[in-house]
């Protein structure tokens, strides 16, 4: 049966308590907060990897351009916007360093050809604090997405366009004035697609770009979008997906254990489900990311209105 509203709640988000219990029993998955050393030099060989590739497509056809777009860079590419979901955490650099985590930030974007950083930053921590808020957590379709694709074909339409309703729906569901970091973020990325142009030409530059927004849209890493939060069974609104794919992830699967956790980098996660067990073995989960794909195109009563959503109260910050 289809979906003609989203699931309205009327009780707080359920990683509150759970890491409240979870801290009080497991007072050891405290030292498994903060940075990761490893990550910064991941992010690293990432982003020289897309830069090599950029010279070495330049000179190939623009079928094989695109080819390589959607089987290789677009992988990478986003996987550095999960590598940005992990830095936007501070995990990086640790807290005491958050410029430096929002100016590596900006670092990884660049094979991704468009700015996104600091943009991701100021939206995701709404994310985190009003999961499912009504007019607050803009990772939550629109009315107009969920009443419009709500067949087969539409909704196939709604997962190829994905990247561009996730970049436009913050601005009408909760506009907010743009950043001095914004703008940053814009004219580093700006000077970088320039320098890749001025060198190589056109062709490396639809690489990145092409390979971002299509592998963002119907490709078997973008299943996780549809995987963390869309209700597959009613009630529950976070699920983790625990498969070969977390490796190059940055085990962004892990997904019920970082809404718990969000300050635990996502190398670490893994551990807290080993420390703590029964908190997560009997939560329903996904074993497949291309298997969340059908399932949504396919099955009538999943959709862009499969998502929980409740009022939340604004919190002040200091």
């Amino acid at each position: 049966m289809k979906r003609n509203d989203f699931e309205w709640v009327y009780t707080d988000q359920p990683h509150t308590q759970r890491r409240k219990e979870m801290l009080a029993k497991y007072p050891e998955i405290k030292s498994l907060m903060g940075p990761d050393p490893n990550l910064k030099w991941i992010v690293c060989g990432m982003v020289l990897t897309q830069t090599i590739s950029c010279f070495l497509v330049k000179d190939l056809s623009w079928k094989w351009i695109i080819f390589w777009a959607y089987a290789f860079g677009g992988a990478i590419n986003h996987s550095l916007t999960l590598a940005i979901h992990d830095i936007s955490h501070n995990v990086a650099f640790g807290n005491k360093l958050a410029k430096w985590n929002r100016l590596f930030a900006m670092f990884a974007n660049l094979p991704i050809g468009m700015p996104y950083s600091a943009s991701f930053k100021k939206y995701h921590i709404d994310h985190h604090r009003y999961l499912g808020g009504n007019d607050l957590d803009v990772d939550i379709p629109t009315e107009i997405e969920g009443w419009f694709f709500c067949t087969p074909f539409r909704k196939t339409i709604w997962l190829f366009l994905q990247p561009l309703f996730y970049a436009l729906r913050p601005l009408y569901v909760n506009p907010k004035p743009i950043t001095r970091l914004e703008v940053l973020n814009a004219v580093v990325q700006f000077a970088y697609d320039f320098l890749i142009y001025y060198l190589w030409g056109l062709k490396p530059i639809v690489y990145l770009i092409a390979g971002s927004l299509l592998c963002m849209g119907i490709h078997p890493i973008s299943g996780h979008f549809i995987a963390e939060h869309y209700m597959f069974l009613k009630g529950h609104e976070t699920y983790s997906y625990y498969g070969s794919l977390n490796w190059i992830t940055f085990n962004v699967g892990y997904h019920v254990e970082h809404h718990d956790f969000p300050s635990i980098p996502g190398s670490k996660l893994p551990l807290v489900k080993q420390i703590a067990p029964e908190y997560y073995d009997n939560l329903p989960q996904h074993s497949s990311w291309v298997r969340v794909l059908w399932d949504f195109v396919f099955d009538d009563s999943i959709g862009p209105y499969s998502r929980i959503k409740r009022e939340c109260k604004l919190v002040k910050d200091d």
